[in-house]
């Protein structure tokens, strides 16, 4: 068994999982690491000295104990905060949780991912600081279907490569189509252009360089329900965090 004492890893803290009586099994998603399962002894007494640290949403340096196989172990957190807004906000936090979610079904654990940590934390920080939560899921979740094994052409007509010309999209197909194909899949989606512009630019942009975009709420919901039947129906997952924002969405009509 291959350990490593006391090494220093950066963390966002996924979710956690009772463990017998006292104890916790906190997921963490690591920089260095990948995806790791903790086991935190005595988490749950009320003097535990780092209990706000593995709250789920911290985020930060920590120390500890980090196996290639099994259960890992924290030592301390070195510099630890919290995802404030999205830990107290229901709906940020229903996105949130989605999103990390997705990365926890997208990789196996232990296997080091470190271009998708730093994007999953720049997520969680945009969704922190007030940006439109669901835009920033939508990038995520359309960015994400390579790493299922999904490949889909948004930008483009997959038959003849035309940019110029509504799109919409197909199963079918695996990508869109431009209107002087449609006629080639009667079941394509009809999707509205502006929602078939959006996922173009959401399926390119860095989140690194992702600006202000204005979207209406029955575009934003287009986009949601086509994501959620790629899922559904490509993918194979239907994630009960997505069921959640779906029933959410209904409190606000």
């Amino acid at each position: 068994m291959n350990t490593v004492a006391n090494a220093d890893f950066n963390g966002i803290v996924m979710f956690e999982r009772s463990h017998r009586e006292n104890d916790l099994l906190v997921k963490f998603l690591t920089k260095e690491h990948g995806k790791r399962m903790f086991f935190i002894r005595n988490a749950k007494k009320v003097d535990f000295k780092l209990r706000s640290a593995i709250l789920p949403f911290s985020h930060g340096q920590y120390t500890g104990l980090i196996r290639s196989n099994g259960l890992s172990y924290i030592n301390a957190a070195l510099d630890v905060q919290q995802f404030e807004n999205i830990f107290q906000d229901i709906t940020l936090n229903a996105y949130a949780t989605f999103v990390l979610n997705l990365v926890d079904a997208a990789f196996d654990d232990n296997v080091k991912i470190t271009s998708w940590f730093e994007r999953i934390n720049r997520a969680l920080i945009l969704i922190d600081a007030g940006n439109d939560a669901e835009i920033i899921t939508d990038l995520i979740q359309i960015q994400l279907l390579n790493s299922f094994g999904i490949s889909i052409t948004w930008d483009h007509c997959v038959i003849c490569g035309r940019t110029d010309l509504p799109l919409d999209y197909s199963e079918a197909f695996g990508g869109m189509l431009c209107q002087s194909h449609w006629e080639r899949d009667e079941h394509r989606w009809h999707l509205k252009p502006k929602s078939a512009r959006i996922i173009g630019i959401l399926s390119a942009v860095s989140i690194f360089k992702l600006g202000q975009i204005s979207i209406s709420k029955e575009t934003k919901q287009e986009i949601w329900n086509l994501t959620a039947d790629i899922y559904k129906n490509q993918v194979g997952i239907n994630l009960k965090s997505r069921s959640f924002i779906d029933q959410m969405k209904k409190w606000e009509i």
